[in-house]
């Protein structure tokens, strides 16, 4: 089973076997028992909470405010860190119950990659603290969760940026025609870093530490660029040469948009917070990357995703069937979404403003409908856990 075949497996109940309890209530019922939802529990679940993480923190950025805005934004956040405690302890649960699954998962060509979706799903909850969880935890606790979850998912995501790759590298059991978005997951973690590690950096001191954390955060940024720019080309070369692939992997095509629109994102934050940091000309020149370096990527960015539609509508009109790799609709979408915010607030130009809200609504409704599919095919009929 890997990241991409979701389909239902040999999981429904026997007939004539009493269901289980759960399944009495229309829950889990092409499960056979409930403990088996974890029984092939991949990272690549991680997803869900980036994809919901994102919702609630690009309302954050957004340039144009309205009421209810900043409590639906809340709501969300505090979904996705629900999730992310369930997940987590599942996930223990299957490492622990289901140990050389959960080794093959790592093995896995396509699977493995999706280790990235954890370090990303704990700094997506992490920046959603910081950013929206003041008044509910406290702004003291709210800063320190963010702390506390940015330096896990960058632990994680620098370990799986070298880690996922020398896999590749060494077991050599990547076909011709194999390059799909997913090999971009293990590397985007250190730009998620870069660009949470920017608002954190506001919360140090003056002095060593503050600079260190600065550049720190540039450096991973690099990390994410070039290994994004390594990687990029052989997805292209892949649709182009080879076409794109099963209908299922169709929706990976939209994590190109994620170190996109989150190093337009990285570069203005960290811009902003040069300021005062580092000395000039090097501040004002951080500031002057974030404009050059983000309208051109926003751009592309733009290019790719109209890219994306045109291939994603005409695959599901001959069929595209449901699976988790629908949640890359999601959390890239909201990475548009705040590298188009940050360049509202650098340029204070309407149409960023305006792009920002237009994507925003995009990604509400594609977070609507790829979450409640993923409820029905979870909690309801079970058969994604398979």
């Amino acid at each position: 089973m890997t990241a991409i075949d979701e389909r239902p497996t040999t999981t429904r109940p026997v007939p004539g076997r009493p269901a289980h309890r759960l399944a009495r209530f229309g829950l889990l019922r092409d499960l056979e028992r409930p403990r088996d939802m974890v029984a092939n529990l991949g990272p690549n679940w991680y997803s869900s909470i980036m994809g919901t993480g994102i919702v609630g923190g690009a309302a954050a950025t957004l340039p144009i405010r309205f009421p209810g805005l900043r409590v639906f934004g809340t709501v969300v956040w505090g979904l996705a860190a629900v999730l992310l405690v369930l997940l987590t302890a599942a996930w223990a649960v299957h490492w622990i119950r289901h140990t050389e699954t959960a080794r093959g998962h790592a093995a896995n060509p396509v699977m493995g990659q999706f280790w990235g979706a954890v370090a990303m799903g704990v700094m997506t909850v992490g920046a959603g603290a910081g950013s929206l969880g003041g008044p509910v935890l406290g702004e003291g606790t709210a800063v320190a969760v963010d702390w506390v979850l940015w330096s896990v998912g960058t632990a994680i995501g620098l370990v799986t940026t070298a880690a996922i790759p020398y896999l590749m590298i060494t077991r050599g059991e990547v076909a011709a025609d194999g390059a799909f978005g997913g090999w971009l997951m293990p590397v985007v973690p250190p730009m998620v870093s870069a660009a949470n590690g920017a608002l954190l950096v506001g919360h140090l001191p003056a002095g060593t530490g503050k600079e260190t954390m600065l550049l720190a955060c540039y450096a991973m940024f690099g990390i994410s660029l070039f290994a994004t720019l390594a990687i990029l080309p052989q997805i292209w070369n892949k649709l182009v040469v080879h076409g794109q692939g099963p209908a299922a992997t169709v929706p990976t095509m939209w994590i190109v948009l994620g170190p996109l629109g989150q190093s337009v994102t990285a570069a203005n934050l960290l811009g902003t917070q040069a300021r005062g940091v580092l000395p000039e000309p090097y501040a004002t020149g951080a500031e002057v990357f974030g404009l050059l370096y983000g309208v051109p990527t926003w751009g592309f960015a733009m290019v790719w995703m109209a890219l994306a539609v045109a291939v994603t509508v005409r695959t599901a009109r001959q069929g595209m069937p449901f699976a988790l790799t629908w949640w890359s609709f999601t959390f890239p979408v909201g990475t548009c979404v705040t590298g188009t915010s940050a360049l509202a607030a650098r340029t204070h130009l309407p149409a960023f403003a305006w792009g920002a809200l237009a994507l925003y609504v995009l990604l509400v409704l594609a977070w609507a409908v790829v979450a409640a599919r993923t409820a029905h095919g979870s909690v309801v009929r079970g058969h994604l856990f398979a």
